[in-house]
């Protein structure tokens, strides 16, 4: 099946977000508030880290999208995303959620599963070990990363995306992105990525971005999402001496974007 029968326009899509400036409602973990809030903004929509349960269910109704990270876990925070998510649902505001060290620990595990059981959500990001948990595939995960499993990750894609009823991004060298029919390949990006904390919660807060912007086609905007992430990612590696400057040349790369460049640059297969 081609690319252009599957709607996929990154270019596009960032033209939509930027002209729109789309509030990401975005209940994330303390390690990359500032990371994914800051990312968010150089890309063109305007974030919230609202995460207390008192006030949830009104900020995500003024939102176009919500991400839910568990990253730092604690009863209270996994009772505002709930909230959150059944209001999302309410309001028809489409949900990303990352499940940040999923198989790592029970409590992580059970607190994904049980997210996905009460919250319908629209796109899962994760590494190949939390997707891997998720469906029951073997995998092994030290902390919040991924160190073996099983599979092709095209394959683990399709297969939870089937599983979950629901579009999954398998991120990697090369990312997969599947809603259990069709799997699209995205192969831009830069092994930097894998030196700096939170850039794996910096996409999903990008494809939350991009949903806000295309919220009826789940599969291309996450596709979308990580093309100009992984794009962004390049061309902060062009300037970078290590990871340090690499970070900050990350948030200049995402918000000098250019549309028309990225639909050239965007490798989605």
């Amino acid at each position: 099946m081609s690319v252009a029968r599957l709607r996929v326009a990154p270019g596009q899509t960032l033209r939509d977000l930027r002209e729109r400036k789309p509030l990401v409602h975005q209940i994330t973990n303390y390690v990359v508030m500032n990371e994914t809030a800051n990312a968010t903004l150089a890309l063109g929509a305007l974030p919230v880290m609202a995460h207390a349960r008192e006030e949830v269910e009104e900020m995500v109704a003024l939102a176009s999208a919500l991400v839910l990270n568990i990253g730092t876990l604690s009863p209270h925070w996994v009772e505002a995303m709930l909230a959150a998510g059944k209001a999302a649902n309410a309001r028809e505001v489409p949900v990303v959620l990352d499940p940040v060290g999923a198989g790592a620990t029970r409590y992580r595990t059970d607190t994904v599963k049980r997210i996905l059981d009460e919250v319908r959500v629209a796109v899962l990001r994760g590494n190949q070990g939390e997707v891997a948990t998720l469906v029951g595939v073997n995998a092994e995960v030290r902390g919040v990363e991924s160190i073996e499993v099983g599979g092709e990750a095209a394959d683990l894609a399709r297969a939870a995306a089937r599983s979950l009823s629901l579009v999954v991004s398998v991120t990697g060298p090369v990312d997969h992105v599947s809603d259990g029919r069709r799997v699209l390949a995205v192969a831009n990006g830069h092994e930097l990525l894998t030196a700096v904390t939170g850039t794996g919660c910096m996409s999903s807060a990008i494809t939350g971005c991009f949903l806000a912007a295309k919220p009826d086609s789940p599969l291309e905007a996450a596709a979308e999402a990580l093309a100009a992430f992984g794009v962004a990612a390049e061309d902060a590696a062009l300037a970078a001496r290590g990871p340090g400057s690499f970070h900050v040349e990350l948030y200049d790369a995402l918000a000098a974007l250019d549309p028309e460049t990225l639909d050239e640059r965007a490798r989605i297969s």
